[in-house]
């Protein structure tokens, strides 16, 4: 059987005109680890493509084209070193072309053709005929293109691609709106940055499940879901442990469905044990053949909010963060592969961390399928800045893309908390508190398990974690500004962070016309980005256009560790009030050089002396 897997894959390969020897192939493992099925071909690799400057590619009919003169490196973004372009400027419309086949072993079956991310806005066509549209940057998605293509014929895929930065109007994360890097804000990234691929589908199979993990109840309780009802069909569902069956469920395969496991002894997923169980999916027609198969896994884990306290598997878990942005010096937002997003999690992990949030940008699947292995703490976070708030267009959109990746990424254990935005301050505008609430009970409706923190640092309107951000580098007064006497440090007034206890909540100081929410004491206080402690290899450690950071650095690498140790223990002395911090950050990105590893992921000290540090746990 194996082998003959192993031959179909080849002619698959072969008819399609993929490379078959798999190293040539770019970021060659399935996408989708979590929903993985056997049957597909990666189309990463060489495209051609076009840029359309001036918006006139739908007159030259761009979308019936056969081939265009430039060759890029797929899922690698044009402004990448590893997409061959290397094109920095401001890019507002891209197309992409290639031609692909459809294998006769899939007939019979549905082909789905699937985008990790493309930026922003997409129209995908095949040989000129629209087969859908996407409106996002980040989430993924997919379009039924059976109808589209016929057994050994070529048919000729094109993308458009198009962004509008400086408009406001999308989400733009720390891609630069100027035109080169400056401060905390970086290289763009435009047009197809994730995997592109094809799978055969069953016209009934399934097309996600939803899993939910109680552990109080020793229950695992599984909603799937199918591309169509259909009564005759089963899904058949087996819970291994260590390649052991434990159980299997059998319900019908429809949409309305559920199916739920007992277990007598849960191993429950943590940092300190990342226990997961696998899980195995088959859609069954009337005669019990299976035709539709994926494979999965589950992390039996629960994380809520008691007080002021956030707790995993019920007890208090003290999160200590690091914030990761997630960007590469070859690939910008793309990791120039699957082993670059586990060896990012690795040297985190070796410098003390237990976890990351992830900063302004939707980390594609495969770093929480890592995170999920190894046992590390992700907080997942959606490319917020460069979008007016009070724009009810932005809100339209991006209400759309955060359900979509809520609904990609809910059943990873690692991730834990739900962060959509990132200092966004609109305090004098009604759109940005409805917006802003809206996206609480959305994230709420779609994902119940999980606390959200509705706007990092920023002007909570609606949240379950209050956050704030601080730079200040003095440990003392860093201290005293989160807590003394009795008062909670509310937001950050200045780009160092240095609050001031006349300042209104807007954190402006603008007088709002809004009755906007102060913390009380009644949910966890966490401080999700503090450091930024600047340190470069050469001598020059001034603020200039090349080398940025926050403060002024320190003189030498003892009084760099003394100055970060002092603020830790700062942090961790008031454990009653303060329950976790996210240091800013893993590596440096660009011109902003206050990483614990430069960019090229070069450790800049002696991790034993780093993780004896970052390892520090509240004391009892």
């Amino acid at each position: 059987m194996i082998l003959r897997n192993l031959f179909v894959t080849f002619l698959a390969f072969v008819a399609w005109g993929i490379q078959t020897n798999a190293g040539e192939i770019p970021r060659k493992e399935y996408p989708r680890p979590q929903f993985e099925r056997k049957t597909w071909l990666n189309l990463n690799g060489e495209w051609d493509y076009a840029f359309d400057f001036t918006n006139i590619g739908m007159e030259k009919e761009f979308h019936k084209a056969t081939t265009f003169s430039g060759k890029i490196t797929v899922p690698f973004p044009p402004e990448s070193k590893l997409s061959g372009v290397e094109h920095k400027d401001f890019i507002n419309h891209i197309w992409y072309h290639r031609i692909i086949r459809r294998p006769e072993e899939w007939a019979g079956k549905n082909v789905i053709l699937n985008f990790g991310a493309v930026y922003f806005n997409s129209e995908i066509y095949i040989d000129g005929k629209l087969v859908g549209r996407h409106f996002g940057g980040s989430s993924s998605f997919g379009f039924d293109i059976t109808g589209y293509v016929e057994d050994g014929l070529e048919h000729h895929l094109v993308v458009r691609a198009s962004s509008d930065l400086r408009s406001m109007m999308q989400s733009a994360g720390k891609q630069s709106l100027l035109l080169n890097s400056h401060g905390c804000q970086y290289t763009r990234t435009t047009g197809i940055w994730q995997t592109v691929w094809l799978e055969a589908v069953a016209s009934a199979g399934l097309q996600s499940v939803h899993a939910l993990t109680d552990i109080d109840q020793k229950q695992l309780v599984i909603h799937p879901r199918f591309y169509r009802d259909s009564y005759k069909n089963t899904l058949r569902i087996v819970l291994q442990e260590n390649n052991k069956k434990i159980g299997t469920v059998c319900v019908k395969a429809a949409n309305s469905s559920v199916a739920v496991f007992s277990l007598k002894n849960v191993r429950l997923w943590s940092p300190e044990s990342p226990f997961l169980y696998d899980v195995l999916y088959q859609v069954l027609d009337e005669n019990g053949k299976v035709i539709d198969e994926v494979t999965s896994y589950v992390g039996m884990r629960k994380v809520h909010i008691e007080g002021n306290k956030i707790y995993l598997n019920n007890k208090p878990y003290y999160q200590r963060l690091v914030l990761d942005q997630g960007f590469y010096p070859d690939g910008i937002w793309t990791a120039p592969s699957d082993e670059a997003l586990k060896r990012d999690i690795e040297i985190s992990m070796a410098a003390g961390f237990n976890g990351a949030r992830l900063h302004q940008k939707a980390f594609e699947e495969r770093f929480y399928y890592w995170a999920d292995k190894l046992g590390y703490i992700t907080w997942g976070e959606a490319p917020s800045w460069g979008m007016d708030a009070n724009s009810i267009e932005v809100a339209r959109n991006f209400l759309q893309e955060w359900s979509e990746l809520v609904l990609r990424d809910r059943n990873h254990p690692s991730l834990l908390i739900w962060t959509p935005m990132n200092e966004e301050w609109w305090p004098d505008h009604i759109q940005y508190p409805r917006f802003t609430a809206d996206l609480y009970d959305l994230t709420k409706s779609l994902d119940p398990t999980r606390p959200v923190n509705d706007a990092s640092g920023g002007c909570h309107i609606k949240t379950d974690i209050w956050t704030v951000h601080s730079y200040e580098q003095d440990p003392a007064a860093l201290k005293d500004a989160l807590y003394k006497d009795g008062v909670f440090f509310q937001t950050p007034n200045n780009p160092q962070g240095v609050p001031s206890a006349n300042v209104g909540f807007n954190g402006l100081g603008v007088d709002s016309p809004y009755p906007f929410p102060k913390y009380e004491g009644d949910m966890p206080y966490l401080i999700d980005e503090v450091g930024g402690i600047k340190w470069v290899e050469t001598k020059d450690k001034s603020n200039t256009d090349s080398s940025w950071g926050y403060s002024t650095p320190p003189a030498t690498q003892e009084e760099f560790l003394q100055r970060l140790e002092s603020q830790i223990d700062a942090i961790l002395s008031l454990k009653e009030y303060v329950w976790g911090y996210c240091y800013t950050q893993l590596t440096d990105v660009e011109q902003e050089q206050n990483g614990i590893f430069f960019y090229d992921r070069r450790s800049k000290f002696d991790l034993k002396l780093i993780s004896r540090i970052f390892s520090k746990t509240p004391r009892e």
